[in-house]
């Protein structure tokens, strides 16, 4: 089997582009998170707990960018056979805490606004340090999920640091848009944006499932189904335009393992709809509330 990270390598532009929606996506959702944060301290009349916030944030992003360039890099130092060993688990790894996160805030996003401001108002008592703390980890959560996917993502495009302006460039432009909102210049439907880059995530992770898998077989630690399912290359070319941004984006390749193909149809069967099923109005909560004379709606 071809190595996977000795195939054709993306432009650029797809490197960036790719990282660059992760990064607006997970960018906005950490925003958001700080914007609560933010507001609440701010009508509450604790100004002074800002700079605990602010420091919160930078730790957290801090602790993204670090992870991200320790296992990115740390990985050249070792041989190539370690390397790629290691991309494959990363990958396997960051799958499970994207995917775990993307259903987790698909299901907690009702009341998350609630339980950071409950949580603010104990920090606000408790001092600095603890506002501090709920800060570094409401964001800091989001960024190591980002690092892992990040880390991941830029192994499967054998893209070096260009996956990581990509993503720093996304977080710059939520960071505008999460200011945008806080001031009431724009707005955006919530609800419709985090279930389409929700989707957009879930087929991200996909692809990089099928990434690690093929980097384990690739190694022997995975020699299960490693004959080649279908080969496209005579109408699929991964050096085209479209093959250069499928292949980027979401790892399409045209000669994948059975076990590849196997795992990316079972993962997008299972959590596509476990994910839409999440969104759904709890109507067993709306029939308890409703008045016992009306049917619930």
């Amino acid at each position: 089997m071809t190595s996977v990270i000795a195939q054709g390598t993306p432009s650029v532009i797809t490197q960036m582009v790719g990282s660059g929606l992760i990064g607006v996506r997970e960018g906005l959702e950490a925003g958001i998170v700080v914007m609560v944060l933010v507001a609440f301290a701010v009508k509450s009349d604790r100004r002074d707990a800002l700079r605990w916030i602010w420091l919160g944030v930078a730790a957290a992003l801090a602790l993204m960018i670090g992870t991200f360039l320790i296992i990115q890099f740390g990985s050249s130092t070792i041989s190539p056979f370690a390397a790629e060993l290691l991309a494959g688990i990363a990958s396997l790894i960051a799958v499970g805490i994207v995917t775990g996160m993307v259903l987790w805030m698909r299901q907690a996003a009702a009341h998350i606004s609630g339980d950071l401001k409950s949580g603010m108002t104990a920090a606000l008592t408790a001092g600095g340090v603890a506002v501090f703390g709920l800060a570094f980890l409401a964001v800091g959560r989001e960024g190591f999920e980002t690092a892992l996917l990040m880390v991941s993502y830029a192994e499967s495009v054998s893209g070096g640091i260009r996956p990581l302006l990509g993503l720093l460039i996304g977080i710059v432009i939520a960071v505008v848009l999460t200011w945008l909102l806080y001031r009431g210049a724009i707005a955006i439907d919530f609800r419709t944006f985090f279930t389409y880059t929700g989707f957009f995530l879930i087929v991200v992770a996909a692809g990089i499932l099928t990434y690690g898998i093929g980097a384990l077989q690739t190694v022997g630690w995975l020699p299960l189904l490693e004959g080649t399912a279908f080969n496209a290359s005579s109408w699929y070319d991964q050096n085209a335009w479209y093959g250069v941004i499928l292949g980027g984006v979401f790892n399409v390749r045209p000669d994948p393992s059975w076990l590849q193909v196997i795992a990316w149809v079972a993962y997008l069967g299972v959590v596509g709809p476990l994910f839409a099923v999440r969104g759904l109005p709890d109507r067993s909560a709306a029939s308890r509330s409703a008045p016992a004379d009306e049917p619930a709606a």
